[in-house]
């Protein structure tokens, strides 16, 4: 089983859209029992919270579910559970580089899966206000991520 974790600052926003779109793209190429995915947040201010009303609001705009996601924060046992840790933006690789490391754990960010990306990390809606926008952009990056590891694992 391949597992993946998607990380941002608070998980209510970015890395649940990811997760939620992630997941979605997983089961309709029929990989669900081959690679299972989760998203987690650095801080724990949202801990226990639903995705964010923007989130959920472009998710059900393109029929996507998140259903039973709530947020978590990080924690050190991730590194022995995931094989990739998936960040938004530098700070969020900058701070989970400061929890732990594992030369096992393939860490990036999204945006790095994306030749000639229009923007090298995902900016934070919860800020901006641009869900739409950053769909946009986790979208193209988890369809890219999902082509890297089915041609690296032979999927």
């Amino acid at each position: 089983m391949i597992r993946v974790l998607f990380v941002c600052l608070g998980n209510i926003c970015r890395s649940p859209m990811a997760e939620a779109i992630f997941r979605d793209l997983i089961k309709k190429q029929k990989l669900d029992g081959q690679i299972t995915v989760d998203s987690a947040g650095i801080g724990h201010w949202h801990i226990g919270s639903d995705p964010h009303e923007g989130t959920r609001k472009v998710l059900d705009d393109h029929n996507v579910s998140y259903e039973g996601m709530e947020a978590r924060q990080v924690k050190e046992s991730d590194w022995d559970d995931f094989d990739y840790l998936i960040a938004m933006d530098d700070k969020n690789v900058q701070d989970l580089n400061g929890i732990r490391e594992n030369k096992d754990v393939t860490l990036s960010r999204l945006m790095d899966y994306v030749p000639n990306a229009k923007e090298k990390e995902v900016p934070d809606p919860y800020f901006t206000g641009n869900f739409d926008y950053v769909y946009e952009l986790v979208h193209e990056g988890c369809t890219r991520l999902l082509e890297e590891i089915k041609q690296d694992h032979k999927l």
